[in-house]
């Protein structure tokens, strides 16, 4: 089954848990969110329950605190809205994704000598 897409604001509450590394109750994603942007307790905890009716979340109800956490890791959640975006605006080209972004100077100068390491080290991979 693919990994659902999630929204702005799951994805929000994902990179929360991710960076927990663990499961946390709605109370500490609340607090957390809280640091960065006024967020309603009750608003947490609805998003939370959609995401688990969604796929993203695994909530355990075995306490009395439910706690949370992530079913995917970042980077396959990551690659899914990538694929997804590829595919919708960039006609499933990879060249035109990145030719867009580096278009636009998105990228710093070491962003860039990072970027040629991946791609050699991509071709290298391909040929052995």
């Amino acid at each position: 089954m693919p990994t659902p897409n999630p929204t702005e604001g799951e994805l929000a509450i994902l990179r929360v848990l991710w960076s927990r590394k663990g499961a946390m109750t709605v109370r500490e994603v609340h607090a957390e969110l809280s640091k960065g942007k006024d967020t309603a307790y009750t608003t947490v905890l609805k998003m939370l329950t959609i995401m688990a009716d969604k796929g993203l979340v695994r909530r355990d109800d075995s306490e009395r605190s439910h706690t949370y956490i992530a079913v995917d890791a970042e980077p396959v959640v990551q690659g899914s809205l990538l694929k997804d975006l590829m595919r919708r605006a960039f006609s499933g080209s990879a060249l035109t994704l990145v030719q867009r972004a580096l278009a636009d100077d998105v990228a710093t100068p070491e962003e860039l000598d990072q970027m040629a390491k991946l791609i050699a080290q991509a071709k290298a991979k391909r040929k052995g």
